[in-house]
């Protein structure tokens, strides 16, 4: 299965344009993860067609998690990998800085000349969103994650397997 990374890229300019704080690449995989869950319960079919591996802190999406760490750790890969085209294309939407902090690295999210484009989400979508966004959008990445360990499919799962 292959993310939407164009969608995951849309998410996250319209949680920019929405002023969610504390926007690092650990918030952005939870509320993700949030919205995809929501989606799936209500409607049956994931919003970003990732799947998350639950982590001991949070659900990690997998193909978006290892596209971060690529990134944090500013690995060179190969030309012919995947990954180059993938992270290329989220990069044509927006920039992402890495933030060395005292015990960690942080990467932040920089908005540059595309905007939230809402025709790529159907109704369901953008409603389930939209809702995700507002609940959470003054938590820190910290309680988010928290959030995620309150859905009973997050807790039985043992952790380095797939959630969703």
């Amino acid at each position: 299965m292959k993310c939407d990374i164009t969608k995951i890229a849309n998410a996250i300019l319209f949680m920019m344009e929405n002023k969610v704080i504390n926007l690092n690449e650990k918030k952005v995989s939870a509320l993700l993860f949030l919205i995809d869950y929501e989606h799936l319960e209500k409607y049956e079919k994931k919003v970003f067609a990732e799947e998350y591996i639950k982590t001991k802190r949070a659900p990690e999406p997998k193909i978006l998690g290892d596209l971060f760490q690529i990134i944090a750790n500013d690995v060179d890969l190969e030309d012919e990998d995947d990954r180059v085209y993938i992270i290329t294309e989220l990069l044509d939407f927006l920039d992402i800085e890495i933030l060395e902090k005292e015990k960690f690295t942080e990467l932040g999210f920089v908005k540059m000349e595309e905007e939230y484009d809402p025709s790529l989400f159907s109704k369901t979508e953008k409603e389930v969103m939209h809702e995700i966004i507002e609940k959470y959008k003054k938590e820190t990445p910290r309680q988010v994650s928290n959030k995620t360990f309150g859905i009973q499919k997050v807790r039985e799962t043992t952790i380095g397997d797939i959630i969703i």
